[in-house]
């Protein structure tokens, strides 16, 4: 009875990769990775006075929001996110 068990598990097993889909892709070329060009972002804990003399002036600012408040500066190539006016976190666009 077990070699029967076992013999009927054994062929359900092969009897599912036989009726397996195949999927087909279309073809797609992958774009060439580009440099990464390091990007320098304020550091957390700078103040806003400072990362204004490092960076400049931002490109927007978007007024502070919620308690703590919360203000976002945009730069081209960075958002800088400030608690009060320490820098919290500065991410890549």
């Amino acid at each position: 009875m077990y070699s029967k068990n076992l013999l009927a598990l054994t062929l359900l097993s092969f009897s599912a990769v036989v009726l397996a889909d195949d999927v087909a892709m279309p073809n797609t070329t992958q774009a060439a990775p580009q440099e990464a060009v390091p990007v320098k972002l304020p550091p957390r804990g700078s103040t806003m006075n400072s990362v204004e003399a490092a960076f400049g002036t931002p490109s927007q600012r978007e007024p502070a929001i919620g308690e703590p408040p919360i203000t976002r500066w945009d730069y081209p190539a960075f958002v800088v996110y400030f608690e009060h006016d320490k820098v919290i976190h500065s991410v890549v666009k």
